[in-house]
């Protein structure tokens, strides 16, 4: 059973004889009374203060959760940019030593290609040297081989002076 001010206030005491001194209990009445409606006030204002107390818990929390989220929504942010970063920066080193592997292999079949080319050359050169060798062999042979025509173009010649002293 509650009981408030207003209660108290109607409250009536039956009267008996040598009983309570109505006074004391009017003046008794009042003062509880008093009381109870200061205690009533202050209840219903810790009762106010408690909801505005328990709204600004409930904000705070839905702030605390929002941070949390987002906190945590960067963090999965961070983290994925990270992995991407570290993925890309990958695929550009696995390029890169891609492109160097090519170049090198580049410069390999090159300089394989440039030695191709030297030893054809080297070999053109020798071949070159022994046709050369062969031909001026041949031309200082033709030189110090006697020419029969020129010999036999000699010996007509003797005959012809020959003759011609004769007649």
């Amino acid at each position: 059973m509650t009981v408030s001010k207003i209660d108290l206030l109607n409250k009536q005491f039956s009267r008996r004889m040598f009983g309570y001194s109505r006074m004391e209990v009017d003046q008794f009445l009042l003062e509880l009374a008093e009381v109870l409606g200061n205690a009533a006030d202050v209840q219903k204002g810790l009762k106010k203060k408690i909801k505005q107390l328990e709204q600004s818990v409930k904000e705070y929390r839905q702030r605390d959760e929002t941070l949390r989220d987002t906190l945590m929504s960067t963090q999965k942010m961070v983290d994925d940019l990270k992995v991407t970063a570290s993925k890309e920066a990958q695929l550009i080193i696995d390029e890169a030593r891609t492109k160097a592997d090519e170049t090198v292999q580049k410069g390999h079949n090159r300089l394989a290609q440039l030695h191709e080319e030297i030893e054809d050359l080297k070999r053109q050169r020798t071949r070159f040297e022994v046709q050369l060798k062969g031909l001026i062999k041949t031309h200082l042979e033709l030189l110090e081989t006697p020419d029969p025509e020129k010999e036999i173009a000699e010996e007509l010649e003797s005959k012809l002076k020959y003759l011609k002293k004769v007649d």
